[in-house]
């Protein structure tokens, strides 16, 4: 399920012609689809019923499409997935500047559990002892009244995560109770705070980025089921060399994605 703004359609075309075009891998069948909202242009609304007729993955919730909305949008792709996609084993929730790897995921989840057992799964790049933004000027401003506490509970970056099947249920079950605050939390913070009402702990794993890009990598890109900030140029770039090569031996994969966060962690600290 990936997370796009109406006026994405490049950045939606890169995915189907990558990542989001894999249809079935290790005997498994996957599927993806494209939640956005409603747009205030009526030119720009005419193409998405095009776009939808045209590729048949569009799904459209009751929600004006901007920032401050983004909750209302994973609200409505929790209750769109549980609905739908009943025979589903994983959803997983992916933003449309990343470069997601189905086949690498699918690997870690094979290697580490029985991908077949209905146990509480809600994997991601984990973000520990956030505290909530207090500046009015902030785009993720969050006054004491809509969440009185000094740390949000520890969640996994929204962009990109993957729940269970009973996750996924016991999550949006807990999201369709919770009486929604204005402003409203950030969307990740939001499943965050369900997911601990429904008693679903957060399993990290550091395969997911989430935080400071990772700079490109052929072995590093292979290894990583998720990388943000990825224009859709370079998507298409990147997919291609990654996947046209070679695989890359074990020991030049674990070298190179230590040498890939390394780089990324100086970048995000020269950055400071």
């Amino acid at each position: 399920m990936v997370t796009s703004a109406p006026a994405n359609q490049r950045a939606r075309q890169a995915i189907r012609d990558t990542w989001g075009g894999e249809v079935g891998m290790r005997g498994l069948r996957v599927m993806t689809f494209f939640m956005v909202g409603v747009t205030s242009d009526p030119g720009l609304g005419k193409v998405l019923i095009e776009e939808a007729r045209e590729r048949g993955d569009l799904i459209q919730g009751r929600f004006l499409d901007n920032y401050s909305n983004l909750t209302l949008k994973t609200l409505s792709m929790l209750s769109w997935t549980r609905r739908f996609c009943p025979q589903a084993h994983f959803v997983a929730k992916v933003d449309d500047d990343v470069l997601f790897n189905p086949s690498t995921l699918l690997h870690f989840l094979n290697r580490s559990r029985n991908p077949y057992e209905q146990e509480d799964l809600y994997l991601g790049r984990v973000h520990l002892h956030v505290a909530p933004d207090r500046n009015p000027d902030s785009k993720h401003y969050l006054p004491s009244g809509a969440y009185p506490l000094s740390v949000f509970p520890d969640y996994c970056s929204g962009t990109a995560y993957v729940l269970s099947r009973s996750a996924l249920l016991k999550i949006s079950l807990a999201a369709s109770a919770s009486p929604l605050s204005t402003p409203l939390p950030p969307e990740d913070v939001f499943v965050g705070l369900c997911a601990r009402t429904a008693g679903v702990l957060p399993s990290h794993c550091s395969l997911f980025s989430g935080g400071p890009g990772v700079p490109y990598g052929r072995c590093c890109y292979q290894a990583m089921v998720s990388i943000h900030h990825i224009s859709p140029k370079e998507m298409l770039r990147y997919w291609t060399e990654v996947h046209t090569s070679p695989p890359c031996s074990w020991l030049r994969l674990r070298a190179s994605l230590g040498m890939c966060k390394v780089k990324a962690m100086l970048s995000s600290a020269l950055r400071l």
